[in-house]
């Protein structure tokens, strides 16, 4: 979603760079009206979306500088209310060009996984003249001339259509499921709970609910031992959070589940409060979308993403399991206990200053540590350089809800006036 005049409000240098693709997945109608507003310099793409029912719903940014490209996944529409009145997340990291005088950095898990993601946007090719680089031709293959061998995430994306073969693995909940195989986690992580925090809940079922659990459910321990199932908890807004926050229950029109989603009778035991005290976001509602598996406030994993809970988003398994049907477009990051660099992230594309990139690259062959993922209210030593705190916005463990906590559902009618005075439907 793209509000072009926000936009170009908010970010007023937008109009200074030469070109600016912008890949959505709005309806005709309101792809008629950005093109008549869009500045000259934007170049509109819309995806293909090959079965019914799908959207271009991922959300990024990539930003190619002299220095470098600067890749931002992130969970908040293009448009006001989303920056200013929710609760979003937002990650980036930047990558250097590679050195053409020396051998290439063979390729990553991450630059594997971008590669393949924008390959299938199959956005209209164009030329760009580029400070020291000259004029060269932007589509997915461009991205390969960077060097993301320093990346500290792992990309999940989703792509539509009925994926066989090599590409089972490659898209979803399958390509979660075939990464967290290939991971190594600590014994306290054994049958240790799930968190399913989104804002949309798609049309489930026990069936697929229990094949999405087994991709985030995967995974071994230094002797093989495998993790084992965790039992998830969904965490979701009650009317009476709507109802509190700060847009009233005006901000249940981002959070578009109806009633026949909400209310099938075995998703009672899943769901949890959005408690976000300790970071001051309660009374902003969640827009944000994170999956992770935790023992107390450490993390054996850590999802962020623009993926509701739905199969449309994460795929459905069919015919015996070989075949996995995508109706969406997504993506996401996905931290890991990956061995890190003591430095942490040396490179900048806005860095002005030699001395320090100098002293960090100085640096750069120190011994690799084993990374621990933490919550920002984990009471240990946080001057570890294998400690990695995450700004999760709600409370862990999630408190599930009490006999009176009632989810939300935007088609549902609400009596109670709200803080501005208003009821539901207006």
């Amino acid at each position: 979603m793209v509000d072009v005049d926000w936009l170009m409000s908010a970010c007023p240098k937008l109009a200074n760079i030469p070109q600016v693709m912008v890949i959505h997945g709005e309806g005709d109608g309101r792809q008629e009206y950005i093109q008549r507003k869009k500045p000259v310099n934007w170049i509109l793409h819309k995806p293909r979306l090959p079965i019914s029912f799908g959207t271009h719903h991922s959300k990024a940014i990539f930003l190619v500088y002299p220095q470098g490209v600067r890749v931002v996944v992130h969970t908040a529409n293009l448009i006001h209310v989303d920056w200013n009145n929710k609760s979003q997340g937002l990650w980036m990291q930047d990558f250097p060009w590679k050195d053409d005088d020396k051998d290439p950095p063979k390729g990553c898990g991450f630059e594997g996984d971008l590669i393949d993601y924008l390959t299938v946007l199959k956005w209209p090719e164009f030329s760009a003249n580029l400070p020291g680089r000259g004029n060269v031709k932007i589509n997915a293959a461009f991205f390969k001339k960077f060097d993301y061998s320093d990346a500290k995430v792992r990309l999940i994306a989703s792509v539509p259509g009925y994926h066989t073969g090599l590409n089972l693995k490659k898209w979803g909940h399958m390509k979660l499921r075939t990464i967290l195989q290939e991971c190594i986690f600590d014994r306290e992580f054994c049958r240790s709970p799930l968190v399913y925090q989104f804002s949309s809940l798609g049309s489930l079922d026990e069936k697929w609910l229990a094949e999405f659990g087994t991709s985030l459910s995967s995974g071994i321990t230094e002797d093989k031992t495998p993790l084992g199932p965790g039992d998830p908890l969904i965490i979701w807004p009650t009317v009476e959070d709507v109802k509190c926050s700060l847009e009233g229950y005006a901000a249940g029109n981002a959070i578009p589940s109806p009633l026949k989603n909400v209310e099938k009778p075995f998703l009672k035991k899943y769901w949890a409060r959005w408690k976000a005290d300790h970071s001051a976001r309660g009374r902003a509602m969640p827009h944000i979308k994170t999956f992770t598996r935790y023992n107390n406030q450490k993390l054996a994993w850590f999802l962020l993403t623009s993926s509701n809970l739905s199969k449309a988003a994460w795929g459905a398994l069919q015919k015996n399991n070989s075949q996995l049907m995508i109706r969406s477009y997504e993506l996401g990051v996905l931290f890991l206990p990956s061995p890190i660099k003591t430095q942490g992230c040396i490179f900048s594309c806005t860095e002005s200053d030699p001395s320090t990139m100098k002293a960090k690259q100085e640096r750069k062959d120190e011994a690799e540590k084993r990374g621990k993922l933490v919550t920002m209210t984990w009471q240990g030593d946080r001057d570890s350089p294998e400690i990695i705190s995450l700004p999760i916005p709600y409370e862990l463990p999630p408190k599930p809800y009490s006999a009176e906590d009632v989810p939300w559902s935007w088609d549902r009618g609400y009596s109670k006036k709200d803080v501005y005075g208003q009821v539901w439907p207006r």
